[in-house]
């Protein structure tokens, strides 16, 4: 999950940031980018919209990582 990991660091985010703000955990963060688990799809929602991109961008099927536009209220 090469993504994961790019939008993190290009955001200048430590795992530790992430943690906080969305309430994964550090250990789990870390795994997801190393490849070692696949994100459940509550997380994956969780981060796409804390970085505001796409999921489809996180789990690294496209390279736009472009937010889709969002649901009306």
């Amino acid at each position: 999950m090469k993504n994961l990991k790019l939008i993190r660091v290009t955001k200048d985010y430590t795992q530790l940031k992430v943690q906080m703000e969305t309430g994964i955990s550090q250990s789990v963060l870390s795994k997801y980018e190393r490849g070692e688990l696949i994100p459940t799809g509550d997380n994956l929602v969780i981060l796409a919209k804390f970085y505001n991109t796409s999921i489809d961008f996180l789990m690294d099927l496209t390279d736009d990582n472009k937010p889709y536009p969002r649901k009306r209220s």
